[in-house]
């Protein structure tokens, strides 16, 4: 994993990288990737959701041009792209600049006059590791085009012009909760989040207790067909059993009770991803109440019910995922663990004593690497802040 670098570090090495590559000064400014304690596949069924950002971020310095186009520059990637921000019905390309495109898109579809900038990108996020680098390029761009173009909006609708980008130019469609965690983190804090209504509540972390995310280093590609199929049969689920229940506008509106009551009346499959979403929003609730009593035992078991769920029941899991869990929940201090993330991939959350993370760390990596050949990227991320300039 990426060191960690502090606000002053990577503003005078993006800024410096900057003025190399394009001339003149900069602003920057920043956005963190999210993990997610608890609350998977519910954004987008109206649910609840429990991220919290993490202290790795994607950085943006930007400057102003005198023409109508962006010149951008990823520093990871090593490679530029141009885009013109008047070009009249754009298409995306499949490539990494797509997420910039597509924020430029949106702001300008609401109203919002762009002016042509150079970008230097970098990002401490891993890509297709589960930890929303994408809704943190696209916050981060948003706020810097933004700046450029001398407008402010507020962050809720920063979160849904860049939801919009993922959703309507890339072609994913991810629910807000990665969009609105990158906008709201709040060091210290993770977040409950009412996807219905989108207000978030700020939740203490315990002190005691460590964050350790593990990456598989097996890859995911959000905008391929398995994630928007998940969304499109969750909204088959809500369709069939408004049928019964013609106030169901989501399967937020639907309790387990409900879909037990018509599983006779749903495909399988259907109803196995509906049981999924409904018992992950109690999970939710069920754990912000955990936390709040301090309750340890009863957040190991909700973690390892929503891993089980989603491995069976919505089937995004890999064997990956299942071994980086299994291990975890063998090791010393670890209070529970699932898989975060949309994903076929990408890294596992493992809530840990603090004081035993080295001993965490140790066993799950040579465990992992002697189950699958792979060597892991584990770390220790506190919950940061969100969006921001640097100054």
């Amino acid at each position: 994993m990426p060191h960690v670098r502090t606000d002053t570090e990577a503003r005078n090495n993006l800024a410096a990288a900057f003025s190399k590559r394009f001339g003149g000064i900069s602003r920057v400014f920043r956005a963190p990737g999210r993990v997610n304690l608890i609350g998977e596949h519910t954004d987008y069924n109206d649910g609840f959701a429990l991220p919290a950002a993490i202290d790795r971020y994607t950085w943006v310095a930007i400057g102003p041009r005198s023409d109508a186009s962006l010149h951008v520059f990823s520093e990871n990637l090593k490679q530029a792209a141009e885009i013109d921000v008047h070009e009249k019905n754009p298409v995306a390309q499949n490539r990494w600049s797509d997420y910039v495109q597509g924020v430029a898109v949106m702001l300008q579809a609401s109203g919002i006059k762009l002016r042509g900038a150079n970008l230097l990108i970098h990002s401490d996020v891993p890509s297709g590791s589960g930890l929303s680098s994408s809704a943190a390029l696209e916050v981060s761009v948003g706020k810097a085009l933004l700046a450029i173009a001398d407008r402010e909006i507020g962050l809720l609708e920063l979160a849904k012009l860049c939801q919009r980008a993922e959703n309507e130019f890339v072609g994913a469609r991810c629910g807000i909760m990665d969009q609105f965690a990158a906008c709201f983190g709040r060091a210290g804090h993770a977040i409950l989040l009412d996807c219905r209504s989108l207000q978030g509540s700020a939740l203490p972390l315990p002190a005691n207790i460590s964050m350790v995310i593990c990456n598989t280093m097996v890859k995911h590609e959000h905008s391929g067909g398995e994630y928007n199929a998940r969304r499109a049969q969750c909204e088959e689920g809500a369709r069939l059993l408004k049928n019964w229940n013609p106030a169901v506008k989501a399967l937020r509106d639907v309790s387990l009770n409900d879909l037990e009551a018509h599983r006779v009346d749903l495909p399988e499959v259907i109803y196995r991803r509906c049981r999924h979403v409904i018992g992950e929003n109690a999970r939710v609730l069920d754990t912000v109440k955990a936390l709040r009593e301090e309750n340890p035992a009863a957040i190991g078991n909700l973690m390892a019910e929503s891993h089980r769920s989603l491995r069976d029941d919505f089937e995004v899991s890999c064997k990956e995922l299942d071994m980086m869990v299994e291990l975890a929940g063998k090791a010393e201090g670890t209070i529970g663990a699932r898989m975060t993330g949309g994903g076929f991939g990408g890294c596992s959350i493992n809530l840990v004593e603090s004081a035993k993370v080295e001993t965490f760390r140790g066993f799950v990596s040579s465990g992992y690497a002697q189950a699958t050949g792979k060597t892991p990227d584990i770390y220790v991320s506190a919950a940061g802040d969100g969006a921001s300039e640097i100054l």
